[in-house]
């Protein structure tokens, strides 16, 4: 497993730091191209491997992701029929959904709300090369260079195909190359989803469609080759290339998707047509290698900034292919294969790496779909799935993979504060303010890339994303960006500002929450729910440090906080011993309900936590946790054992990261042959929903790697599968740091801090602590923790 770039392949990143990205389907000048291969060896890469092609009707299970960001697909990898979903993360129908419904909540349906859709479901054709006719058959995610590649033997002659989507050249690419003189034949056909006719350009050999949803969302696709030897030409719908000894098929497309309300989210200025067939035709003028290297020295700039040793696995695990390596860890419990654990949280970077840049954040199923009709319409929740997605970047060193979740939640602001202020007060809704004021913004439970909100609303959706928002800063101690989001922590105070009521509990008055829910269960009526308490509790002091550190509205920052001393905080159940949900002594929901809205201030929260706070309440919280089991969806258990990890519980945590490991097999949750985390929606049919493959990384590192601004903490849960000996390098800490550390016998025997814009920590490992003070960009070596 590779911890790092060797020598060799390092002095090839040196261009790599200088490529463009593309900010959403625009032109863009000619990228750089790498001087010395960027490559990874074969023997040093993290790679996921099967001995067979994906199933063509199983493509979500069993499929490799690829992604830039903007542009997904999903590949199956057969020898004669290479199957392959591709999407553009805009690529939605709906609008901005305005209108609500009878009770007073938004529609959410395909058309009122939308959905993400497919953009291609292009086929690529090599006859003969059926699976019967080759040998030698592997195909391979090669996680340390973003490529899948395919690699079989016919005739005794061997064949490799490289795929993957460059951001740098905004384009999928496949390299058809053969070793023996075998000339290559076949062809690409290019197919819409929703009905589009493709047709064929034969003097420039590409064929291409356009499209235009109900919404007026205009949209294009388009693809042509290049080949070494041989001919390539286009009628209709396909791409043909004929006696070829390497081919290099280029795929574009996108839409006019904009993020700005002011235009309506849309470009006026753009051509997707135009666009595609541009990119497809420019980057086909290059060669194959140099398009892969290109695309590779890219995605390492940006993988290589982490690596990751949790302990090695034997020879015997090490030759099961993937699925089998799944099935033999889930078979015998006791014996840990801390490789594919460790694979599994590079598994969830690269998803971040590929799904989330410079393009609409990842939702509920990131850039890869089935089909055109996603549950949930792949739609952004804002009750804990959306801010899953979003635990990783800062904490596994691919932080600028965050932006794309800021840059969502500032574009979206005009359209969600001008419904909020429109829109919530209505007499029908529930959960409207009884104070009959209503200012600043707030969110339904889900949103859309339109401004628009689905199914109902949800007033604390505003806090959390705050929240989320927020801890960025802690992070990177970015003023600048600080600053970017600051309208969005002051609206979201304004919302609360006229919605808080002021009661009276034993005898001293408080402020509460109006009618409202836990997500997602129990009463829809309650006021003073945990949930929205220790949101709020987090929300306006954030707000109060970014006034602070901006040095700007003071006054307001002021008051906000007065209110925060008066917000009444969550207490534990005399009856149950739980941590209360709803302000109430009873439990009035479902015991192990999959949602730990009320844990929300233990994680991602730092209100409760074992080293400081009221330890009544830690302990309720731990019952409450308790109770909640340790069986549920993935997301669910990548929560709770995010949560294991805060309270130093290593066992559990790790316990709950072999339940989502399980390989899945009909069950209500587990790990896919492509390692996709399924969610089971019926007795008959599951799907991909990403946020467990993005947080359960975060909960691996938090078992790794405690912080908070001002404090570190090193190993805090580490399991007894991973402490024989290990390594991590560039874990992200909030505070504005970066830790390399390595363990042997469970205690640490190196660490070194690195400043990124922090000044000031503790830091403790083993009992042990010290204080750090450095300059952004000096380091430190931690000899003090050293056991």
């Amino acid at each position: 497993m590779s911890t790092g770039p060797s020598r060799r392949t390092a002095l090839g990143l040196g261009a790599a730091l200088a490529l463009s990205t593309v900010p959403a389907f625009t032109a863009h000048a000619a990228p750089g191209r790498p001087t010395t291969s960027p490559l990874v060896p074969a023997d040093e890469a993290t790679t996921l491997w099967y001995p067979e092609p994906a199933d063509e009707d199983l493509l979500i299970e069993q499929g490799l992701p690829l992604g830039n960001g903007r542009l997904g697909a999903l590949v199956g990898g057969d020898p004669a029929r290479e199957i392959l979903h591709v999407t553009d993360a805009s690529l939605w129908t709906g609008g901005a959904n305005d209108t609500l419904d009878s009770d007073g909540q938004f529609p959410y349906g395909r058309d009122d709300f939308g959905s993400m859709t497919l953009l291609t479901r292009a086929i690529l054709s090599l006859p003969g090369h059926d699976r019967a006719a080759v040998s030698g058959y592997r195909r391979t995610l090669d996680l340390s260079n973003g490529l899948v590649t395919t690699t079989y033997t016919k005739d005794k002659v061997r064949h490799v195909r490289e795929m993957f989507v460059s951001a740098p050249d905004d384009a999928l690419v496949i390299r058809l190359r053969q070793a023996g003189g075998a000339p290559l034949t076949g062809s690409l056909v290019l197919s819409g989803t929703h009905g589009e006719t493709t047709t064929a350009d034969t003097v420039r050999h590409l064929a291409s469609f356009v499209g235009t949803f109900g919404n007026d969302l205009r949209y294009a696709a388009a693809v042509t080759a290049a080949a070494t030897g041989g001919t390539v030409s286009a009628s209709g719908s396909r791409v043909t290339f004929t006696g070829c000894s390497e081919v290099v098929i280029v795929l574009s497309g996108g839409t006019d998707y904009a993020p700005d309300h002011a235009t309506g989210y849309r470009d006026p200025d753009a051509d997707p047509l135009r666009l595609a067939q541009a990119k497809v035709l420019a980057a086909s003028a290059s060669a194959g290698e140099t398009l892969r290297d290109t695309h590779v020295a890219d995605y390492r700039s940006r993988y290589d900034r982490f690596s990751l040793d949790l302990g090695a696995s034997t020879g015997r695990q090490r030759r099961l292919d993937t699925w089998s390596r799944l099935a033999a860890r889930a078979a015998d419990k006791a014996t840990p294969d801390p490789e594919l654990e460790a694979s599994y949280l590079h598994f969830g970077r690269y998803l971040a790496l590929c799904g989330s840049r410079d393009s609409l954040p990842m939702g509920l199923q990131g850039l890869w779909l089935e089909g055109n009709t996603p549950d949930w319409m792949g739609d952004y929740h804002t009750d804990i799935n959306i801010q899953m997605n979003y635990w990783l970047p800062d904490r596994a060193g691919i932080e600028d993979a965050f932006d794309a979740f800021a840059d969502y939640c500032l574009a979206q602001l005009p359209a969600w504060s001008k419904v909020t202020q429109e829109q919530f007060n209505d007499p029908r809704n529930r959960f409207r303010n009884t104070s009959g004021k209503v200012a600043g913004w707030t969110v339904a439970i889900s949103t859309n890339p339109y401004g628009g909100g689905g199914w109902w609303w949800h007033p604390a959706g505003n806090a959390w994303l705050c929240a989320s928002l927020f801890e960025h800063y802690e992070f990177t101690q970015d003023t600048a960006y600080l600053a970017r989001i600051h309208p969005l922590l002051k609206g979201a105070c304004a919302f609360w500002e006229a919605r808080l009521l002021t009661i009276t509990v034993d005898g001293h008055e408080v402020l509460v929450d109006d009618h409202d829910w836990s997500p997602e269960h129990g009463p829809q009526d309650a006021r003073g729910i945990t949930y929205t308490q220790e949101l709020l509790w987090s929300l306006f002091g954030q707000y109060e440090q970014a006034c602070r550190i901006l040095g700007r509205d003071s006054e307001h920052a002021a008051a906000i906080g007065e209110l925060r001393k008066r917000l009444y905080l969550p207490r534990v159940s005399a009856t149950s011993g739980w941590l209360e949900e709803w302000m109430s002594e009873d439990n009035l929901g479902e015991t192990t309900h999959r949602h730990l809205s009320p844990l929300v201030g233990l994680f991602p929260g730092d209100r409760i936590r074992p080293d400081a706070g009221d330890p009544a309440t830690l302990k309720g919280a731990t019952a409450l946790l308790t109770a909640r089991g340790m069986e549920s969806y993935g997301w669910a258990c990548a929560w709770r054992a995010a949560c294991w990890a805060r309270l130093k519980d290593a066992e559990k945590a790790y316990q709950l990261l072999l339940t989502n490991l399980r390989p899945w097999a009909g069950a209500d949750t587990g790990t896919a042959m492509n390692f996709f985390d399924m969610y089971r929606v019926s007795d008959t049919r599951a799907i991909f929903q990403i946020d467990a493959n993005l947080g359960t990384p975060a909960a691996m590192l938090e078992m790794l790697l405690y912080s908070r601004p001002g404090h570190i903490e090193l190993l805090p849960a580490l399991p007894e599968a991973w402490a024989a000996s290990g390594s991590l390098k560039g874990a992200g800490a909030r505070g504005g740091f970066t830790v390399d550390m390595t363990w042997e016998q469970g205690r640490v025997r190196r660490a070194t801090l690195h400043s990124t814009g922090g000044r000031t920590t503790t830091v403790t490992a083993g009992g042990r602590t010290t204080t750090v003070t450095l300059r952004p960009g000096q380091s430190a070596e931690l000899n003090a923790l050293v056991g």
